[in-house]
């Protein structure tokens, strides 16, 4: 019989919390969250480049090639959304996570239509650049994203 062990670790904010003379919750959040914002700026140009990457994959020509371009595709978009994340980039997430959902759903045997490709990281694209207050073009480049995939699998909504 095999016994597993399972040591129980703390988290750093945790071990900062914990001790004695340690920092509050709030300053702990503060800092985390100033954190954060210091890497935004990196962390979007990276993901720049990744759409870049995205929109210069060539179109599948054979089913093989297909398969192997769509395996690209999932896990650049996964690489996406992973980035932005932790920057509260909701529309990005379901963008890319809606990309992901087409291309797992893909029918095998079958070319997959590479202008969902496209569509969806040039949305990505539109979705950085707008300004934080933008919410209605948020929702409008969903919604448009939503009538192109209608046909091709499932909605935003699934």
């Amino acid at each position: 019989m095999t016994v597993i062990t399972h040591k129980r670790r703390k988290s750093r904010l945790t071990e900062m919390i914990d001790k004695p003379g340690g920092i509050s919750i709030g300053v702990a959040l503060s800092q985390a969250q100033a954190n954060i914002e210091e890497r935004r700026a990196p962390s979007l140009e990276a993901v720049a480049e990744m759409l870049q990457t995205l929109l210069a994959l060539e179109p599948p020509t054979s089913l093989e090639d297909n398969f192997d371009r769509l395996l690209e595709v999932y896990r650049g978009t996964n690489a996406i959304i992973d980035v932005v994340s932790p920057f509260g980039l909701i529309e990005v997430c379901e963008a890319g996570a809606h990309l992901c959902n087409l291309v797992d759903a893909a029918p095998a045997g079958e070319m997959f239509d590479w202008r969902i490709v496209t569509v969806h990281a040039q949305a990505m694209q539109m979705l950085l650049r707008l300004p934080d207050d933008a919410d209605e073009d948020r929702r409008t480049v969903l919604a448009s994203l939503q009538k192109v995939q209608k046909p091709h699998g499932p909605s935003l909504d699934d």
